[in-house]
């Protein structure tokens, strides 16, 4: 297609094609572009005074290293492949800079200048809303366009002219099916936690829309991971790129804790409510949408606070739930992994895996819900006698040496981990049918049942006495 002139302070600084990476081969510091140095400050970056002066009056003073790293060559107009995990400042990462690209230029109806991509409805209104104030500083609009609202109203924000685009895969190939939204004036495109987008089967979308945007645009690219379908979209997309690799996956950050709690199959559901009642907010994942209805049924009976997350939701009510464990109305979220990426709570110290994930990067971004930005925080991932040898190669792969402790519901040392304590009521439940996904029945107390003591006991005994005997 016929690209547009680079528009005024969008032009691109020495940009050469690289020879592609062997299959497989990623991206190192040998095969990348070392670009300019870290920035020490914010100060020494160059930002309009107005822009610095709304960061700090949002608390905005030292730079992340992801932020220090990639600032000075995003600013600069050079192609970033930024390596980090979640939570480390990636937004304003790029954001700052595709900001203060394209201020003091105006969009076209239909045509921004500005696109950033990202895997979730949830990261794309957290996107938005960390980059508002910023924009609204530098007189910058900005459209997001996602699935599950009002398309024609998205087309309506995008006919009225947006500089900057913030779009899940889906939604803006729809948008630019019907040509509500062209893409051949945008100069800068931003890939956020594209490693999920490829994982989620959006690696074609996105390809065709980095196929639409001009072929010298500048490229950024943040991601956990560079592996696979990642490394292709660097290899076909990315020219010349500096790479900043901050926090690679298989780290943990030192401020977070991560506890393996073994438990009998038939503890598990009391173990779970326990501790959903503990003082303070926790995000609980569960593997289906049906668990995890379920299972906020039984804590609201139980006089939790608790509210449920997952695709199966509307995204108004995503979005009402998310606001409410924000502002503290409800304590516990329990959510599929549509809450594993992308959402963001200040002060979320506890990040409960009820079902284990099933596999390392699962397990890394789920635990990446806590412990954001050097903040404190604990994951704490429940774990029944047939899932230890798949659970122990997740974490030999995710890179972390759990604490793990056998624990019973009532116990003390799950209170010393967790802060659990029994829930306000007792739920009754529903009796007989078997609680899916969780390995117990609805209503079963807290702890073990007088039956299930007494044959405990007597095996034990039996166990001793067998051993008195030299057996």
């Amino acid at each position: 297609m016929n690209a547009k002139p680079p528009a005024p302070g969008l032009s691109r600084a020495g940009k050469s094609q690289r020879a592609a990476a062997p299959l497989g081969e990623l991206p190192t510091p040998q095969t990348v572009s070392p670009g300019l140095p870290p920035a020490g400050s914010f100060d020494a970056l160059g930002l309009p005074p107005e822009l610095v002066r709304t960061m700090t009056g949002l608390g905005v003073t030292e730079p992340f290293p992801i932020q220090a790293a990639t600032l000075p060559n995003a600013l600069a107009g050079r192609d970033v492949l930024g390596r980090a995990r979640t939570g480390s400042g990636k937004t304003l990462a790029f954001g700052l800079a595709l900001l203060v690209r394209t201020a003091g230029l105006r969009a076209e109806s239909k045509r921004p200048l500005a696109l950033v991509l990202v895997p979730t409805r949830e990261l794309a209104q957290q996107v938005s809303d960390a980059l508002a104030p910023y924009a609204q500083t530098l007189k910058v609009r900005l459209a997001t366009v996602v699935g599950g609202l009002s398309i024609n109203r998205q087309s309506a924000e995008l006919k009225t002219g947006a500089e900057v685009v913030i779009a899940t895969p889906g939604r803006l190939a729809d948008l630019v099916s019907r040509r509500d939204c062209v893409l051949n004036h945008v100069r800068i495109t931003v890939l956020d936690e594209a490693d999920q987008m490829c994982d989620l089967g959006f690696l074609p979308q996105v390809s065709d829309v980095l196929d639409q945007v001009p072929s010298d645009g500048q490229r950024l690219l943040f991601s956990a991971t560079l592996d696979r379908n990642v490394d292709q979209l660097v290899r076909s997309y990315l020219h010349d790129p500096v790479l900043a690799s901050v926090d690679r996956l298989a780290g943990s950050v030192t401020t977070m804790e991560h506890h393996v709690l073994n438990i009998h199959g038939a503890d598990k559901y009391a173990t779970a409510t326990e501790i959903a009642a503990r003082d303070g907010r926790v995000l609980m994942f569960l593997d289906t949408k049906a668990g995890v209805d379920q299972f906020t049924r039984h804590l609201r009976a139980s006089g939790v606070r608790a509210a449920a997350l997952h695709s199966g939701k509307s995204q108004p009510q995503r979005t009402h739930t998310l606001g409410q464990f924000k502002d503290g109305e409800i304590t516990v979220l329990v959510a599929t992994n549509v809450a594993a990426r992308g959402i963001h709570i200040d002060a979320l110290d506890l990040v409960v895996n009820v079902d284990p994930p099933a596999d390392a990067k699962d397990y890394l971004h789920r635990g990446g819900r806590t412990a954001r930005a050097g903040e404190s925080g604990n994951v704490v991932t429940l774990v029944t006698p047939n899932q230890r040898r798949d659970v122990n190669r997740m974490m030999s792969e995710a890179g972390i040496r759990p604490t793990v402790t056998q624990v019973r519901s009532g116990e003390e040392k799950l209170t010393a981990i967790t802060g659990a304590k029994r829930p306000p009521i007792e739920s009754k439940g529903s009796g007989n049918a078997p609680f899916r996904g969780l390995g117990t029945r609805p209503g079963r107390p807290a702890k073990e049942s007088r039956k299930a003591a007494e044959a405990r006991k007597t095996a034990e005994a039996r166990a001793a006495a067998r051993v008195r005997k030299g057996r």
